[in-house]
């Protein structure tokens, strides 16, 4: 059973802190209890597993980056950790993440992301990626984004 504060703080941050100087400030006035005691309780319900993260959605549109690029290599198994962290470490690379395979229709498990200013700079980045982390023999393909679809975060209650 659910702490019934932990409940109330887990509805206050699902939706978003507030972009203010202090959100866990507001959200501990709103909920009656210490800024710190909203710090310790969110730690204790991610190391629980209660919350998976808590994390920015940047909505990189609005800032100009109209390029997004799904990268996905199909890596040996042997390899995908190392090739994992090489990619990651990369300043263009927003995300990175293993995926299981399905058949030969999807054979691919490492997938990364990059948002670019242009198509032609993208493009770019994935060369050198390609280059960078000696990638040249995996199989691969580029996904340019068509749209732009709603970023939220995790909903875990209903309940107010």
């Amino acid at each position: 059973m659910i702490d019934p504060t932990d409940l109330q703080l887990i509805v206050a941050v699902q939706e978003g802190l507030p972009i203010i100087s202090r959100p866990y400030a507001y959200i501990a006035e709103q909920l009656d209890i210490d800024e710190i005691e909203v710090i310790e309780r969110l730690s204790c319900l991610k190391q629980q597993g209660l919350i998976k993260r808590l994390g920015v959605i940047v909505k990189h549109n609005r800032l100009g980056y109209r390029s997004n690029a799904m990268l996905v290599f199909d890596i040996p198994d042997a390899l995908v950790s190392e090739k994992g962290r090489k990619i990651s470490l990369l300043p263009f690379v927003n995300l990175c993440y293993l995926r299981p395979r399905h058949g030969e229709q999807w054979p691919y498990n490492l997938f990364c992301m990059i948002h670019g200013k242009s198509r032609e700079r993208v493009l770019q980045q994935i060369a050198e990626l390609i280059e960078n982390c000696t990638l040249h023999s995996h199989r691969h393909d580029i996904l340019f984004s068509q749209r732009c679809f709603k970023q939220r975060g995790a909903i875990y209650s209903s309940q107010t």
